[in-house]
């Protein structure tokens, strides 16, 4: 008995690829691609809630380790709340985030699904590249943020003397904290801009090491200005931290610029020694017209010499 196969027709990614998807569809597929999202983001909103706790202790381990947070009384770390539904508030806040960070394979799966069919097939090959080393880089500024928290924290407790007691308000504490994660954990995605500019083919290998002098200058000066204290140690890590980055980047751009062959296009098929040839294909140049020859000008009549004026003069009787 032979069973006729069912011809399957192209899925909603070919027909948006190929521009097939009306524009409703579009609309309806933006909208349940949404609704997943949404859904995965409320779903790590429950899970954040329960971990709102430990998250706030971690996010508060930097200064809870140093002796000038320490309650003589209870010999235990201590905040300080100005409002009562402030900690009810924050950690709210805290399971905002971190059901973001536990959604996020979702939302961007859903995010991605819907800007691929656009994309070429090499581009789409960047992004993946680009998106595996999003977040490893993004953790390396996390750490480096608790790292600059720590000792800055530190820098600045001691400055304030043992006749100054230290209570910290806690909302104001962890948003300082996570601000300062957020920044640092951007900043070191700046080697992926660096990346895209030389893979789409903006800027070469050569041209971006030759902004060298320019990039460690806009480095130290970005640290100077996000980092929390005035000490140079924490604007000092992040400004080589940055620069090292960069010029890890470059040199992955060489190796990209060497592997698709650019710079070589006018030199292509001419030997190490050999001399390359001149594009140059000169015209041959026409023969002139023949100029005739012009009649001389007759020359102009002589001017007559002017009359001699008579001067008679009356005798005056």
């Amino acid at each position: 008995m032979a069973f006729a196969l069912k011809k399957r027709g192209p899925s909603k990614f070919e027909r948006a690829a190929d521009g097939s998807m009306s524009l409703v569809e579009h609309f309806r597929e933006l909208r349940n691609r949404l609704f997943k999202a949404s859904l995965a983001i409320l779903v790590g909103f429950g899970i954040g809630i329960w971990l709102a706790g430990p998250v706030r202790i971690l996010l508060s381990k930097p200064y809870c380790d140093l002796p000038a947070s320490i309650d003589l009384a209870t010999g235990k770390c201590k905040f300080v709340q100005l409002g009562v539904a402030d900690v009810f508030l924050l950690n709210l806040k805290i399971g905002l985030w971190v059901g973001l960070i536990i959604a996020a394979p979702v939302w961007l799966y859903q995010l991605w699904a819907f800007i691929a069919p656009g994309l070429h097939r090499h581009e789409r090959r960047y992004a993946y590249i680009f998106t595996a080393l999003a977040a490893p880089l993004f953790a390396a500024g996390a750490v480096l943020a608790f790292f600059v928290t720590t000792k800055g924290l530190e820098f600045l407790l001691n400055i304030s003397g043992d006749d100054i007691a230290t209570n910290l308000e806690v909302t104001r504490y962890i948003a300082f904290v996570t601000n300062l994660i957020l920044l640092f954990g951007v900043a070191f995605e700046f080697p992926l801009l660096v990346l895209m500019l030389n893979f789409v083919g903006i800027a070469s290998a050569k041209r971006l090491l030759s902004w060298w002098r320019i990039a460690v200058f806009v480095f130290f000066a970005f640290a100077a200005v996000v980092t929390p204290t005035p000490d140079p140690f924490g604007m000092t890590a992040l400004a080589i931290c940055l620069c090292a980055l960069y010029f890890a980047a470059v040199g992955v751009a060489f190796i990209n610029d060497k592997r698709k062959g650019r710079g070589k296009e006018a030199h292509a098929g001419v030997a190490d020694d050999e001399v390359s040839p001149l594009e140059f294909d000169p015209e041959p140049v026409e023969a002139g017209q023949r100029v005739d020859a012009v009649a001389p000008v007759a020359a102009p009549d002589p001017v007559a010499a002017p009359t001699p004026i008579d001067r008679r003069y009356d005798d005056v009787t």
